[in-house]
C-alpha cells in the first residue's frame, strides 16, 4: 500500500483522470435491452446461453428447485440466516413511515399519503461469489414497506440452477418468484416485462459494470436505486487500534474486486508501518490474493495526519462507502463525520458486520456521493402523495393571492381557474 500525506492524495486524486470507458459497455448494453424489448423470454434465453453457457428449458426457479436447495444447505447456515433476518428486519422496522394530514382552521386538511411500490424487482449478482445477504438486504425493507410483489432475477450456474444459498434466503424473506437470468437482460426484463417476468416499477440489488450500466439506461422508464461503483473501506486509525485489526478489515474489502478502494488515514507513523507489514503477511493467507494483491497495487492507500481532525477532514471529502473508527473515543467523534455510507465505531465493529448480521443495510452509496446519497431502507420502497382540501371559504380567502401570483408569471389559466371559483362565491 502506497504512503501518502494527505496533500499527496488528494493532489494524486485530482491528477487521476477516469480511465474507465464505458462506450462499448454501453453499445453492447443497448443492443441487449433492445433485444429482449423485441424478442422477450427468446431473448433471455438465447442471451442467457451466448454469456452464461446454460441453455435453459424455462426461465423461473420450480419448487422442487427450491426444495433441493433447502435440503443441500446445513443447519449452520440456516441459522446464520435468520439470526441475519431478525437483525435486518428489527433494525429496518425503525424506518417505517406513516400517511399524516393535519387539519386547520376553515375546513383545511393537508397531508401526506405513504404508498409502498407496487412491484419490485431485485438483483442478485452470480459470478465471483454468492450474495444471499444481499438477498435480506434489498428484500426486507421492501417487504417492510407493504411492497407486495418482489421478483428476484439472478445469473444460473453452469448446471442450470441458481446457488442454493441465494434460494435459502429468498424463501427465508418471503420471495416466490424468482428468474434465472442475469446480466443487462435481467435488467431490461425487469424494466420493460416478457412473457414469464412481469415489469417492475423499481429495479435494486448490485451487479457488474453491465447492470449498472444497464440501470443506467432504463432509469425513468422504470426506478433504480442506485449506480454503485467499486467497494470503499476508510479506516481512520489512531495509536490504539491493533495494526492486525486494522490490516485484516482492509483486506475483507480488497477482496472484493481488482478496482475496490481500501484507504487507512493514521495519525501514528508507527501504525502505518504495522499495518503495511500485517498486509503483506495476511495477504498471502487468503484464497482471493490474487485480486486482493491487484486491488492493494490499483488502489490501495495509506495516509498520513498530522492530526485527527485533518484525519476527520480526509475522510469527510473521500465520502467513503464504509467508514471505521478505530480510535479513542469514537462516540465523541462522531460528530467530526458529515459524510459516509456506513459508520463503525471502535475496535470490535468490522465492515464485515454491517455486512452481514449486524442489521443497518449494506447496499451504501460509493464514490463519494455519500457525500449527498443514503443506505437502502425502507423509505426506498414507497412513494409520497401530497393531500390537498380546501372548502370554499378557505379558497376564498386565498385566491387573491393565487390570482396575483398567477398572473405575475403569465399563467392566466391558472388565474382563471381560481378566478371562476371566485366569482361563484361572489354570486351566491
Amino acid at each position: 500500500m502506497k504512503l501518502l500525506t494527505t496533500e499527496q492524495f488528494f493532489t494524486e486524486k485530482q491528477n487521476q483522470t477516469d480511465q474507465t470507458d464505458y462506450r462499448n459497455v454501453d453499445v453492447s448494453v443497448l443492443e441487449i435491452i433492445a433485444d429482449v424489448q423485441k424478442s422477450g423470454d427468446d431473448a433471455l434465453l438465447r442471451l442467457t446461453e451466448k454469456f452464461d453457457g446454460v441453455l435453459l428449458d424455462q426461465l423461473t426457479v420450480s419448487e422442487e428447485e427450491f426444495w433441493e436447495a433447502e435440503k443441500s444447505v446445513s443447519q449452520e447456515f440456516k441459522r446464520a440466516i435468520r439470526t441475519a433476518k431478525e437483525n435486518i428486519t428489527a433494525f429496518h422496522a425503525n424506518q417505517t413511515e406513516q400517511s399524516w394530514f393535519m387539519n386547520q382552521t376553515d375546513g383545511i386538511t393537508l397531508g401526506q399519503k405513504v404508498t409502498a411500490i407496487e412491484r419490485v424487482g431485485v438483483y442478485i449478482p452470480g459470478g465471483k461469489a454468492s450474495y444471499p445477504s444481499s438477498v435480506l438486504m434489498n428484500v426486507i425493507p421492501a417487504k417492510l414497506a407493504g411492497v407486495e410483489e418482489i421478483i428476484i432475477t439472478t445469473p444460473p450456474n453452469s448446471d442450470g440452477k441458481v446457488n442454493p444459498y441465494v434460494l435459502l434466503a429468498a424463501k427465508e424473506a418471503g420471495v416466490k418468484a424468482v428468474y434465472k437470468v442475469g446480466g443487462a437482460q435481467a435488467i431490461a426484463a425487469l424494466a420493460y416485462g416478457t412473457e414469464t417476468i412481469q415489469k417492475v416499477f423499481k429495479i435494486v440489488g448490485p451487479g457488474n459494470a453491465y447492470v449498472a450500466r444497464a440501470k443506467k439506461w432504463v432509469f425513468g422508464d422504470v426506478a433504480i436505486d442506485m449506480i454503485a461503483g467499486p467497494s470503499e473501506i476508510c479506516i481512520v486509525a489512531d495509536d490504539t487500534a491493533p495494526p492486525r485489526f486494522v490490516a485484516a478489515d482492509l483486506l475483507s474489502q480488497a477482496e472484493h474486486d481488482e478496482d475496490a478502494r481500501p484507504i487507512l488515514i493514521t495519525t501514528s507513523e508507527k501504525m502505518a508501518e504495522a499495518v503495511q507489514e500485517a498486509v503483506a503477511q495476511q495477504t498471502e493467507q487468503l484464497e482471493r490474493k490474487a485480486i486482493i494483491k491487484e486491488s492493494l497495487a490499483n488502489n490501495g492507500r495509506i495516509i498520513f495526519a498530522e492530526t485527527l481532525s485533518e484525519a476527520f477532514d480526509t475522510a469527510n471529502k473521500i465520502a467513503p462507502e464504509h467508514l471505521q473508527l478505530m480510535i479513542r473515543e469514537p462516540f465523541e467523534n462522531l460528530a467530526n463525520i458529515t459524510n459516509a455510507g456506513a459508520i463503525f465505531l471502535g475496535h470490535y465493529s468490522p465492515e464485515p458486520l454491517g455486512d452481514y448480521a449486524a442489521g443497518p443495510n449494506h447496499t451504501l452509496p460509493t464514490s463519494g456521493t455519500a457525500a449527498f446519497s443514503s443506505p437502502l431502507g425502507v423509505y426506498d420502497f414507497v412513494k409520497k402523495s401530497s393531500v390537498i382540501h380546501y372548502p370554499n371559504q378557505a379558497l376564498d380567502r386565498i385566491s387573491r393571492d393565487i390570482i396575483t401570483l398567477a398572473n405575475a408569471e403569465g399563467l392566466s389559466a391558472h388565474s382563471q381557474s381560481i378566478q371562476i371559483r371566485k366569482d361563484e362565491q361572489d354570486d351566491a
